[in-house]
């Protein structure tokens, strides 16, 4: 290569080059300095995260400097001591038996030595042998995938003479600035760095495909050949069928602990599996668990879902099923770290992806609220809605102080909070204080009103402090604590969601089920809330997260559309009395049966499916209404009831007359005895119907 093109070439690569500011000035500095404040520079990081980019600009800043700078390529030299001797003294022009001390005199050298992780057999005789014989004024730069060896971290030696510098992804901004620099167009940029999250690799190879294809749009299941560039730069090598599992798995949910791994791969033992994830360069350790670094993990689940879907979706249904299985077997805390890593299977589906910060949610406490909280938290209201509501704030913190949960910063200070108003227990002089729990109690009334034992839920009010209900962080984890409260309230019938900005929040609520209900808006302040709400005794919680599942990996967006089944019907206690008694006196006639609105109630879509047809939904009334009424034969009391039901319904006599001829019993006892197996029929039905949650 001529030194015109050589110059060219370097030259492009730094007008290229953006952040890695901090790094390059640790860098300047150690040059500048008259002793260099360390000898080695070891900078590490995953495949791709632009190592060898970074050495290149300090050769640049090198040579700016005046500084002697030389390259080595890890990958060309044996991992043996002589060879490495050999290689860095011939960079240095030094002869084999020459010293460095007296031949290098005392001018500053450096040596940047690239996929240093090839050379790890050498760590040791490194830090024992090599580094001790070379004199003060050589810096030596060693870049690869590892962290430094423990030894040299614990070495108080080594402690001061070697700094490590970890190499991360490029801020959005750098990130952005590099899309510009080549020439991407503006309306792409979002979609790119949220797929890339400023990895240089991913941004590079992005990058190229615009400049190859013009007018194209990127969509990661469209750029295959990217996706397979990347994987080869984070998985050197995967041993078997089981380990493909295990880092599909671990890409797949947010965190990866053993069990959960054993879950997913569907193999008791997973220790050796779990031990060779923690090994690879792009995983990280945390405190719930492993997790991939951002793209490995945005590159590992684009692949999975283009090579083979139906494997994707079978293992969203493993990870389903294990979270589900650990909602009921966690409260408090970690419940909610278990919704979330729920929610977070929902990441991919483009239509809930942007309504939730997945990165840094989980992490707070929820608490509740003491005394000395209140005047920050209305100060919060008033700065967001304004003194109107603050008053409303007060007001209900005093009278239901148990419902409002907080959130801390650092400081202790409420971060955020969600005000959880409990509409069954207030009275109608607390509603007419606050239009917004006057309009969820009227719309309640009107439409679907309580029944005994039954709880309503006004989330009333629900902010960040710094980002009000935009989405954020601490908007998610009380999006988490909602879920938390429909998921663990006995009784739960029905939930409003008011919210400051309705149109918003038309796709994630729909695709999480809440309906748009107008009728329920308010105003505050000379401000308009709009508010959607979720009637839980027509999709109760379980049937709710199974609505979620089929909506989770969906591979179309959610048509916001009308269901295109019936939806339940919600009787009160009087009209459900009414339909048994006329669904024992048509148990036989099947064109009766196929109007009593039990064929629309909680216990008859649960036995019959709610796709079923109506023939479906009659043998399942018919099966309920038969299995009640044998349940009576358990008690001697009973049995005499269940006799009298038994031949006038289930297998009836030609009259109610025979009917007491049959069972030899004055007409009067017969009388008496069918009336009490009806009335413990509609009992132990109505008890099903409304406790089944």
């Amino acid at each position: 290569m001529s030194p015109d093109l050589a110059a060219r070439l370097s030259a492009e690569r730094r007008r290229k080059f953006v952040g890695r500011v901090a790094e390059r000035d640790l860098f300047r500095s150690a040059l500048a300095a008259d002793e260099p404040p360390f000898n080695v520079l070891y900078v590490f990081g995953s495949g791709g995260v632009g190592k060898t980019t970074l050495l290149r600009e300090f050769a640049g800043i090198c040579r700016e400097a005046g500084v002697p700078v030389s390259y080595l390529d890890a990958r060309n030299l044996e991992p043996s001591p002589d060879s490495f001797t050999g290689a860095v003294w011939s960079a240095l022009g030094l002869a084999e038996r020459d010293s460095p001390f007296e031949a290098l005199g005392s001018e500053l050298r450096v040596v940047l030595v690239d996929t240093y992780e090839t050379l790890a057999p050498l760590n040791a005789w490194m830090s024992e042998v090599f580094l001790p014989r070379l004199p003060g004024n050589l810096l030596l730069v060693l870049a690869g995938r590892n962290a430094p060896d423990p030894s040299w971290r614990i070495d108080p030696g080594w402690q001061r003479l070697v700094r490590p510098l970890h190499l991360r992804n490029l801020s959005r901004e750098e990130s952005q600035t590099y899309l510009l620099r080549r020439e991407v167009p503006s309306d792409q940029h979002e979609d790119i760095l949220d797929f890339t999250h400023g990895h240089p690799l991913a941004l590079s190879l992005v990058a190229d495909v615009f400049v190859q294809r013009s007018g194209v749009s990127f969509r990661p299941a469209e750029t295959p050949d990217v996706i397979k560039t990347l994987l080869e730069q984070f998985v050197q090598q995967v041993p078997g069928p089981a380990h493909r599992t295990a880092l599909e798995s671990c890409a797949l949910v947010r965190y990866t602990t053993e069990p959960l791994l054993s879950h997913m791969v569907t193999m008791p033992e997973v220790h050796e599996l779990f031990e060779w994830l923690r090994t690879l360069t792009f995983i990280e350790p945390g405190a719930p668990g492993l997790f991939p670094h951002d793209v490995a993990r945005e590159a590992l689940v684009a692949d999975q879902r283009w090579r083979n879907p139906d494997w994707y979706a079978e293992l969203h249904h493993r990870a389903r099923n294990y979270y589900a299985a650990r909602l009921k077997q966690t409260h408090g805390r970690e419940q909610q770290r278990v919704l979330f890593d729920y929610a977070y299977l929902h990441r991919d589906n483009a239509m809930i992806r942007p309504f939730l910060e997945w990165q840094e949610a989980g992490s707070a406490v929820p608490e509740a609220m003491s005394e000395g909280d209140k005047p920050a938290l209305e100060a919060i209201v008033k700065e967001h809605e304004g003194l109107e509501s603050a008053r409303l704030a007060a007001y209900w913190f005093e009278r239901q102080p148990e419902a409002v949960v907080i959130y801390r910063d650092v400081e202790q200070r409420p971060a955020g909070f969600l005000m959880k108003v409990a509409l069954h227990s207030t009275s109608a002089e607390n509603r007419s204080v606050d239009p917004a729990a006057e309009g969820a109690w009227r719309c309640l009334e009107r439409h679907a009103p309580l029944r005994p034992g039954e709880k309503a839920t006004l989330f009333r009010f629900w902010m960040a402090r710094e980002t009000y209900q935009a989405v954020s962080a601490m908007q998610s984890l009380i999006f988490a604590n909602v879920a938390q409260h429909y998921l663990t309230t006995p009784g739960l019938a029905f939930t409003f969601f008011p919210t400051a900005d309705p149109d918003f929040w038309v796709p994630a609520f729909a695709y999480t089920d809440l309906e748009r209900c107008p009728e329920a808006d308010f105003e505050v302040g000379g401000r308009r809330y709009g508010v959607y709400a979720h009637d839980w005794r027509v999709t109760p919680p379980m049937a709710w997260l199974d609505l979620l599942a089929e909506r989770e990996i969906a591979t179309e967006p959610l048509a916001v559309s009308p269901p295109t089944t019936t939806p339940l019907v919600v009787l009160g206690e009087a009209d459900f009395a009414r339909a048994v008694r006329d669904a024992l006196r048509n148990f036989h006639r099947s064109e009766e049966l196929r109007t009593n609105p039990l064929l629309r109630s909680r216990i008859v879509v649960e036995r019959a499916g709610t796709d079923a047809d109506d023939s479906a939904g009659i043998d399942a009334l018919r099966d309920l209404l038969q299995e009640t009424a044998e349940s009576l034969q358990a008690s001697p009391r009973e049995a005499k009831c269940y006799r009298a039901l038994h031949r006038t319904y289930l297998d009836p006599a030609p009259s109610q007359e025979r009917a007491a001829e049959f069972l030899s019993l004055p007409f009067s006892t017969y009388r008496r005895h069918l009336q009490g197996g009806v009335t413990r029929v509609v009992e132990n039905l109505w008890r099903r119907e409304i406790g089944g949650r």
